[in-house]
């Protein structure tokens, strides 16, 4: 039932432009995002990110993984 409130808007394998939107929960949850191996993320665990603003990784970049602080 909650698995109804997600809407996908690409498709596996797709090519995603900068900013492109991947999808929707509608009830508002977690989403995890799976990157390839060997590429670090620009956001630390448990930051916040806005769809669309937020950059979570850069493919092409050798930037080491951010560490972010813990409260």
């Amino acid at each position: 039932m909650v698995a109804r409130g997600i809407v996908r808007f690409v498709n596996e394998g797709e090519r995603l432009l900068a900013g492109q939107r991947v999808g929707l929960i509608r009830f508002g949850s977690r989403v995890d995002v799976y990157l390839p191996q060997g590429v670090h993320s620009f956001v630390a665990i448990d930051q916040r990110v806005i769809g669309g603003e937020t950059v979570i990784a850069d493919l092409l970049c050798d930037e080491p993984e951010r560490i972010g602080r813990r409260s």
